[in-house]
Parts: structure tokens; sequence; C-alpha cells
């Protein structure tokens, strides 16, 4: 598989370096252009928190494509690494925050801010996804009053979990890839 690029904005064309090992499962061109045609032009001026980070490919291509704040969090110094590298190469580090730590640690400390968007996109088969949807519905102060969850995981990952704060509006597959959609419910 070839290292994923960005797609659009202004970092278009540029190929990300990909984290060493199998520590990441990253997202494929095709998963993510879906993905920010389904957000949109909302992205511009967005926030967007990544808990896993990875090679930073969702929180770069956001960035490129207008959005105000990207914070991406990863547990592994190598993803770490290569974030901080991927931010440089797209000159786009100034409007970025990467974070070394446990994503379901963060979400139980208080917020610093609101995010428009959250994204889960975890090591597969550990049960992980359905632990941080859990943590950022537990947590909705993280959350922008219209904000979105968007988790990534294997379609045969999914269940459907019973959530107090979120509720969810949308599912799109391709090939081996889910995208699930939640929104902060109606009160």
């Amino acid at each position: 598989m070839s290292n994923p690029r960005i797609i659009a904005g202004t970092a278009r064309g540029i190929r990300l370096q990909a984290v060493s090992g199998n520590i990441t499962r990253p997202i494929t061109d095709r998963v993510k252009e879906a993905l920010f045609n389904i957000i949109g032009r909302d992205i511009q001026d967005a926030a967007l928190l990544d808990l896993f980070g990875g090679t930073g490919s969702v929180g770069i291509e956001a960035l490129s494509r207008g959005a105000a704040f990207v914070r991406l969090i990863d547990l592994h110094h190598a993803a770490i690494k290569t974030i901080k590298s991927n931010l440089v190469r797209t000159r786009l580090e100034e409007n970025a925050d990467v974070v070394t730590g446990d994503a379901f640690t963060y979400l139980n400390r208080p917020p610093d801010r609101t995010f428009d968007y959250l994204y889960i996109a975890p090591p597969q088969y550990k049960e992980l996804w359905q632990k941080a949807l859990q943590s950022a519905d537990a947590h909705p102060e993280w959350l922008a009053e219209d904000a979105w969850v968007i988790v990534q995981i294997d379609p045969v990952e999914y269940q459907k979990i019973d959530l107090e704060h979120l509720s969810e509006f949308d599912q799109r597959q391709y090939g081996s890839t889910l995208l699930v959609f939640y929104e902060v419910a109606e009160e």
C-alpha cells in the first residue's frame, strides 16, 4: 500500500510518511475522500480532535481543507514522531496540537476547549472504538453543540451501543471500512 496523500486543500498531493511497524491502521485515500465529501465545507474553521492520530492523515487533511484547529493524540512515540514530521512536511503545524498520551485518560480530563468533530479510529478488533465512543458520550463537554463523533472500524466490529448524549445518524461502508456517524442527541 502506498503512503497516504493529502487529497485537497493547501497541502494537496503531498504524500505522508507512514508509521513504521504495524501499530497503526491508516485510512485509505478512498475512505478519507468520502469522509471529507460527507463533512463538506463544514470543516472550514472547525476544530477536530483525533483520538488515535496514527500518521495524522485525517487531522492533516482537515487542516489542509481549512480547519481552524486540530488536536492529534496517540499513545505511541513512533506515531507522534510521524505526525509531527507530516505536519512539518505539509507546513500545517501552526494550527495543530500533538499530544502523547492515552485517549481514554485524555477524555477524562476537564476540557480546555470544545470540538466540532471527534474522530475515533483505534487499532482494530480490541473493542477500543466502543470504549472511546462511551468515553466521548460520558464527557459531552468536549463536544460543540452540533458536533459529530465519527468512528472508523471494520464492519465486523460494529454493534449498536446504548449512549446517553450521542445518537447514531448515519453509516457508510467502503470495502472493509465502516464509518459510523454520531451527533449530540437532543435533550
